[in-house]
């Protein structure tokens, strides 16, 4: 059983809800952010959590287009008003995310985002103590966004994650901007 965060970011109706990054190719830092008026989140992400939130969000509106009787309005690409192509905004990191869940709210046709931190080193249970598996967390994160505004973050998220360093078109691996020292599999 986890306790409840003692503090929620909640963001039900957002002004923009992005990721986005800080730093060069191959030093960048990724953040899930969210502003409603001037309260500003961002969260730190890995690029891999990044891009599968994106795949599972997308397949999460697929899905939705294919249920008989759909009342919602699900598009199948980016609305043009809705691209958002501009920076991250002052970024204050508020927590470095550990698990990410995502879910669908019918009653507002709003696809949900909850980012968990990590655990902190000293709130890892214990292997031999049967109360270790609740783990308290301080806070969290909570973004609900329409299905439009959904689609417009996928495609930012895969162009942001697409954007990185060029892999090597001989081994695969990401060029780094200082060289590459390409290893090639034995035949």
């Amino acid at each position: 059983m986890t306790d409840a965060p003692a503090h929620v970011h909640e963001f039900d109706w957002p002004d923009r809800v992005v990721i986005g990054t800080v730093g060069p190719p191959g030093a960048r830092t990724f953040y899930l952010q969210a502003r409603a008026g001037a309260q500003i989140v961002s969260v730190a992400l890995e690029k891999e959590q990044s891009a599968l939130l994106a795949q599972k969000i997308d397949e999460i509106l697929d899905q939705l287009r294919t249920v008989e009787g759909n009342r919602f309005s699900v598009p199948t690409s980016t609305p043009v008003e809705l691209v958002d192509n501009d920076p991250l905004e002052a970024v204050q990191e508020q927590f470095r995310t550990g698990t990410i869940g995502i879910g669908w709210d019918p009653t507002t046709a709003q696809v949900i985002i909850e980012a968990h931190p990590l655990p902190a080193d000293d709130d890892a249970p214990e292997e031999d103590s049967l109360d270790g598996i609740a783990e308290a967390e301080s806070e969290m994160l909570r973004v609900k966004m329409p299905v439009g505004t959904a689609r417009a973050f996928t495609q930012r998220t895969r162009e942001i994650v697409d954007a990185g360093r060029p892999l090597c078109t001989l081994c695969g691996y990401p060029i780094d901007p200082d060289g590459h020292t390409c290893t090639l599999p034995e035949i």
